[in-house]
């Protein structure tokens, strides 16, 4: 029986997507020829309440953090990997900038009740959470691939795909964003490079930052990163980016010995109102989209996976701070 669902790319989208359909008991099919320039090769999975320079909370965490919890445990328990860990953020400044914006905000409780205690040269941040991405991916691979429900191809024409199933989910990312379907999104694009390093001795349930970070990821390793160079979509490592993260590890650890074991990159897809992208495409309603997720893919998917299981199944309408629909009245009057 043809699946009803076609589910085109297996990364952090496609792959909580896929688990909600499961759960749900709605048949799908996954198509993705594989990981190797996915965003999530430059990502350490962090889900972080406070970010940025400017020391901002991260928009709906109060909301969405328990619905992560909740699904990268039950996803984790099928596929039997620990794929979430609780943590506490090291936040070192970088410069009198960040001290200023810390000050301003511990004065008036803007960061309650992340904000934890003060040390002389930052703060700790309390609620955060890594979750592991490689494994969740590579694991939920394996369970649908075994199970007949994976291909390992791509989808070149989204359109005519949605002829033959009940809907097309985009979940490509920066693939994706090259369809003609959905060429009225603003899309925007910002390449992320990332280093996995051999280093002993850091505390398993800390993360360490200080402009960039280094998450503990498993005995004598860790995840070093990430770049930030908005407008680049060539997904290759860069040696120049390596180099600056070498440079920024070996400030924030200090006189501690690493070893760089590889250099990884992708490609974010973001929104010019930073916030991700779901839902029917507004005049094709057998095409769907899921993504534009950015840096908060572990934060954000698991909630859009829900609605779209909402909408299949209950034919829930979409959050609109979120739905593709709010982007089409501003490509008309554009």
């Amino acid at each position: 029986m043809r699946a009803e669902i076609l589910i085109a790319g297996q990364g952090v989208a496609g792959t909580l997507l896929g688990w909600e359909l499961e759960q749900a008991g709605v048949p799908f099919l996954i198509r993705d020829p594989g990981h190797e320039t996915a965003a999530t090769a430059a990502s350490a999975g962090i889900i972080n309440p406070v970010t940025g320079r400017r020391l901002v909370k991260t928009w709906r965490f109060d909301e969405l953090h328990p619905m992560a919890a909740a699904m990268w445990r039950e996803l984790g328990g099928a596929l039997g990997e620990r794929l979430w860990r609780e943590m506490r953020v090291r936040r070192e400044f970088a410069d009198e900038e960040e001290r200023e914006a810390w000050k301003r905000k511990a004065a008036t409780a803007e960061l309650s009740p992340y904000a934890g205690a003060p040390f002389d040269d930052g703060f700790w941040i309390v609620g955060a959470a890594r979750v592991d991405l490689a494994a969740a991916l590579a694991a939920a691979r394996r369970r649908w691939r075994m199970q007949g429900r994976l291909r390992e191809d791509g989808v070149p024409d989204l359109a005519a795909a949605a002829e033959r199933h009940r809907m097309v989910i985009d979940c490509t990312g920066a693939a994706g964003a090259s369809h003609a379907a959905f060429d009225f999104v603003p899309w925007e694009f910002s390449k992320g490079d990332a280093l996995e390093i051999g280093v002993e001795g850091l505390d398993p349930d800390v993360i360490l930052n200080r402009r960039l970070w280094v998450a503990p990821a498993g005995e004598g390793g860790a995840l070093a990163g990430a770049t930030n160079e908005p407008g680049i979509t060539d997904p290759r490592p860069d040696p120049a980016a390596r180099e600056r993260l070498i440079a920024g590890t070996r400030a924030i650890l200090g006189a501690r010995e690493f070893t760089v074991r590889v250099h990884r990159s992708g490609v974010r897809v973001t929104l010019p109102d930073r916030r991700p992208v779901a839902g029917p495409h507004p005049t094709i309603p057998k095409l769907g989209i899921c993504g534009g997720l950015g840096a908060r893919g572990a934060l954000w998917a698991p909630w859009l996976a829900r609605q779209w299981r909402d909408h299949l199944v209950a034919g829930r309408p979409f959050d609109p701070k979120v739905s593709v629909a709010r982007f089409l009245a501003a490509s008309a009057t554009a």
